[in-house]
Order: C-alpha cells, then structure tokens, then sequence
C-alpha cells in the first residue's frame, strides 16, 4: 500500500524532526502474512549510530503476551489450572501477605490475605500486585524499607507484599512475573528456556532473549531521560540485567521488532506458526476477549515515580478489558482500531497492537523515560491512525 508507507513514513519523520523530538524509532505493520510497512529513523542513540530495523530494544511489558502465551500452552496440555492456588506450582507466592498501610512508626501493616491468588488472576492483574511508578505503598516501600525495583531482575523485587485481597480489583503490577514463576514450576526449565523451545522456535524468532548475546548489545538502542523542558539524556548507564536472577515475564525481555511482528503473527493465524503450532485456534479464541467481572476494570495507570512514568491511559473515555494478557478495547478506538482487539506497551515507550478482525497488526519502539512520553506515545498513535487510514483509502479505491 503505497499511501500507507508514505503516510507511516511521514509519522516518523515527524517524531524526530519534532522538538521536543524522539532520537528514534522503528515502527512495522503486518498482515496474516507478511510485514506490510517497515520503517526506522533518527538514532539508536542521540548523536550516535543510526536506527536500524534490526536495533535491539529493551521491550519491558511487552514481554507479557509471551510469558502469557507459555502459560496458555500449559493450560491446553493440562498441566495448569487456573483457578487452583498459584502457589501449588510456585510456593514463594503462598507466603507473601496483604499490605493495610504503614504504622505511626512507617513500619508496613502486614495481615494475611483472604484467600489464595490464583494464575487467572494473575494472567488478568487481580491477584493483588502493582508497580512502584504506579502505587504509593509500593513507592514507600521502595523508598523507606527497600523493597527493588522490578527492572533490577531480583527475586526479591517481585516477593513483595501485596496491596489488596486476590480478586478484588484490577490493578497493573508484576504479577506476570510471577505467571513466569508459576510456568518455571511446572515445566522445570527456566522461562527463556520454556520461551525458546514452545514460542522462538516454532516462530523463527532468533533476535529476542532475557540476556543478550555480545552481537544483540552492539546493536542496541539506549534509553533516553526526558526532561520537564523536553530535552533528552542518553541513560548510558541504565539497562535491563542480562543474565537476571529471574527471567521476569513481566518486563525482562531484549529484543527486535521484526521478531516481534512474527508474534503478533502468530496471534492473527489463530496460534499458528511457520515452523509449528504455538496454542490451539480454541485457545486463541478464548485468551483474546476480556475477562475482567465487573466491577473490575482497566483504570488510568497513575506516575507516582515522574522519571519512570507520567499519568497514561489508553483512550480516555473508553471502556478497556483485559485478557489473557492483553488489554482489550471494547469499543472502537479513535484511531480506527476496531472493539475487541488487543495490544499493550512497554514501559520505555513501546507500544502494540492486534487486530484479529482486520488482520493486521502493528508495533512502534522507542526507548525513551518516562512512560506515556507525550512525543512518542501521540507519535504511537499517530502511526496507527494513519495505518487504519490507508486501509479505508485502499477499500475505497
């Protein structure tokens, strides 16, 4: 489609002519399949090497849908059941207890909680866990009692309390993680090994992994600071661990957006892959609508960390669910992304989408703190707008 490159085209120049500007960006679209737009510009690095299609990205959240995808596989071979306690395949999650606040002395108020967490709540972010950049008692935690943070890839940064009851609401947190944890239990393999055999391989995927090789680094792009005034620092010394002390499913993952764009094939084929089946078409069909009982629901994920996160939400206004483990929109968005497709992003602000209806589907990666960076993420949906244009054009022709 000639009008969708040259409007896709147009996104991106956009983003890094702009000032405040993004140092660069890769973004592609694909059918069932084939990429059908592929684009990269600016820098890996302000002033420094140029962004390629195959510079390698810290893909933080948008590791989820993967480690989500191992789980489903365990469910279809039935060696998981949802619904029984997470702790029968992970048991440090049985000891972890429900966080009421702190004391007069700041020391946290710790009661047991009501009931197990099971995996769906996990897979559907109820089962009780949050984020620092996103919660005050996690924040407080970090800061007063030393709780890590997540990206630190540490046993210890996901063993933290939770902040309610299993089931109660919907709230964004690491509990994917622990999804991982609850996979590791059941197949005996650490998460990479179980991703690598049962998702990489039957997708051709070669360019993505928790720890880089020496040639992935040399090709990586570095996470830049924004400033309140808009400028930019390069964070040279800020990255994900390779080899962590946990393959996090959450968030750990490197990796390349032409690679990625074959999971996201895989999700519109119906599970299937060019080199063999990842899940069932059934399984597909169930994992991709919302499964959130009301009165849970996707909420605004609010910045209480400004350097990790600003306030973000995708389509205000607009009723959101979350799936196994996507985030589902219910109705159609304003860029033309029709009700009941599903997508995420990563916290370097990265973003995706799939549209099983249309048959298309899409990512866009920067590597920019904090979340919700205005240049990119409206560039983000910039982006998808004019893909969703090209296609009405081309039907109309």
């Amino acid at each position: 489609m000639t009008n969708m490159k040259s409007s896709c085209d147009a996104v991106l120049s956009g983003v890094i002519n702009n000032d405040p500007r993004v140092p660069g960006v890769v973004a592609m679209v694909t059918d069932r399949d084939r990429d059908i737009y592929s684009g990269a510009t600016g820098e890996r690095v302000l002033d420094g090497a140029a962004m390629t299609k195959d510079t390698v990205f810290a893909i933080f959240s948008t590791t989820k849908a993967i480690a989500g995808t191992t789980a489903l596989q365990c469910v279809e071979e039935g060696l998981l059941d949802l619904d029984a306690p997470a702790k029968d395949y992970a048991p440090a999650i049985g000891k972890l207890q429900v966080i009421e606040g702190f004391d007069d002395a700041g020391q946290p108020k710790l009661r047991a909680p009501k009931s197990d967490v099971t995996t769906r709540q996990l897979m559907l972010h109820t089962g009780g866990f949050g984020y620092d950049f996103f919660d005050e008692n996690y924040k407080r935690m970090a800061e007063e009692h030393g709780q890590p943070s997540v990206v630190s890839g540490t046993r210890a940064a996901i063993e933290t309390p939770l902040l309610f009851d299993p089931g109660e609401r919907w709230q964004y947190g690491s509990n994917i993680d622990w999804v991982g944890q609850v996979v590791e239990g059941i197949r005996g393999k650490r998460l990479g090994e179980v991703m690598r055999e049962r998702v990489f391989d039957q997708l051709g995927m070669a360019d993505i992994a928790f720890t880089r090789t020496d040639e992935m680094k040399a090709r990586s792009a570095t996470i830049h600071a924004r400033g309140e005034d808009g400028s930019l620092t390069p964070m040279t010394d800020f990255a994900l661990p390779d080899n962590p002390e946990v393959d996090m499913g959450g968030h750990g993952l490197y990796g390349t957006v032409p690679e990625y764009m074959k999971f996201i094939r895989m999700w519109l084929n119906d599970g299937a892959g060019p080199n063999g089946r990842v899940l069932k078409p059934e399984t597909v069909e169930w994992a991709v609508k919302g499964a959130l009982v009301p009165p849970q629901k996707v909420t605004m994920l609010p910045g209480v960390i400004p350097s990790l996160s600003n306030d973000a939400e995708f389509f205000p206004g607009q009723k959101k669910d979350w799936s196994y483990t996507f985030m589902v929109n219910s109705e159609q968005a304003p860029t033309g992304r029709p009700a009941g497709s599903i997508g995420w992003a990563g916290l370097a602000n990265s973003f995706f989408w799939i549209d099983r209806q249309n048959g298309i589907g899409g990512y866009w990666a920067t590597q920019i703190l904090p979340f919700g960076d205005p240049q990119s993420f409206v560039g983000y949906l910039d982006f998808e707008t004019a893909v969703y244009q090209s296609i009405a054009a081309a039907k109309a022709a």
